[in-house]
């Protein structure tokens, strides 16, 4: 079962006159980092935030943010004597500077210095409730880290497919390479004889069980038999691992070197233009492949 190392998931809630939201989004790494960005009094909250996501998660960096907001019906008015005084003694002036000119002017009653923002404040009183919500909100983490993992799973999910079709892509170039023409030992071996009959033809004194031991072992290195049993061996392998639970990430990862380690050698071992047309096929598919293995925990 394959997770994402990447997703995303949020929860709110209200208690009183406060109301917060959670958030949860996580991006690739190749170990894990949890970082937290709590409003001030919730550091009783980071213990339990580290505990349930690392539960869940094995690889990734992990970002939890709480946002909190107070309502104005939960804030009581305070008069802010200092605005109130500097508001007053501005008016006197452009009062007296409105007579001067000649301009007509309209005292202020009370009402409206008070509906200036910095002259009627709103203090808020959530410290005094602090406990209540942070403990509310702290209850969420379960639902949130949840939500989480089910998003992570979900694009895992989509990533399988995507990781199984590029095995199954593998798996085909690596049985279109075996069954090449060039691969088939008599056609090996009626290019080497023909070779070496034209040497022999053209040269005089020549040891011919010389020529034909030479001939062999260029036999033995242009052999890729034993790069496609490796490669149908890692295919296997990235089968299994597809169905194997935890985090699969770092194993497939080194998988991937492998699988591409086969490839470089079977495009140095090509005779034909078929097989390093193969041979590049399969390591444009194994490096696509690397990419999307990147996002797999």
């Amino acid at each position: 079962m394959v997770n994402s190392m990447t997703g995303f998931a949020s929860v709110t809630g209200q208690h009183d006159h406060v109301s917060w939201a959670w958030e949860i989004r996580s991006v690739n790494n190749k170990g894990f980092d949890l970082r937290q960005r709590l409003p001030d009094g919730c550091d009783v909250l980071e213990k339990d935030v580290k505990s349930k996501v690392s539960a869940k998660c094995a690889r990734g960096t992990i970002f939890v943010s709480l946002k909190m907001k107070q309502d104005e019906l939960g804030a009581t008015p305070m008069l802010n004597m200092a605005a109130l005084d500097a508001v007053v003694a501005a008016e006197k002036i452009a009062v007296n500077a409105a007579k001067m000119a000649g301009l007509g002017v309209r005292e202020t009653d009370v009402s409206t210095l008070l509906s200036l923002p910095m002259v009627l404040e709103r203090q808020s009183q959530a410290g005094e409730n602090d406990a209540d919500w942070i403990a509310a909100a702290g209850a969420q983490l379960d639902e949130l880290v949840n939500k989480f993992a089910e998003a992570r799973a979900d694009e895992g999910a989509a990533l399988t497919k995507v990781l199984q079709s590029q095995i199954a892509s593998i798996a085909k170039l690596t049985d279109a390479a075996a069954t090449s023409a060039d691969l088939r030992q008599d056609v090996i071996k009626a290019r080497l004889q023909s070779q070496l009959a034209a040497i022999l033809d053209a040269s005089d004194g020549l040891d011919e069980t010389r020529l034909e031991q030479e001939l062999a072992i260029i036999a033995v290195k242009n052999d890729i038999t034993e790069e496609l049993d490796r490669l149908r061996a890692h295919v296997d392998a990235a089968k299994a691992l597809l169905k194997t639970k935890g985090a699969i990430g770092r194993k497939f990862d080194f998988l991937m070197q492998e699988f591409n380690r086969e490839a470089n050698t079977l495009c140095s071992k090509s005779g034909s233009t078929e097989l390093t047309r193969i041979g590049l096929d399969l390591k444009t598919i194994i490096d696509q492949m690397r990419e999307q293995v990147q996002n797999v925990e």
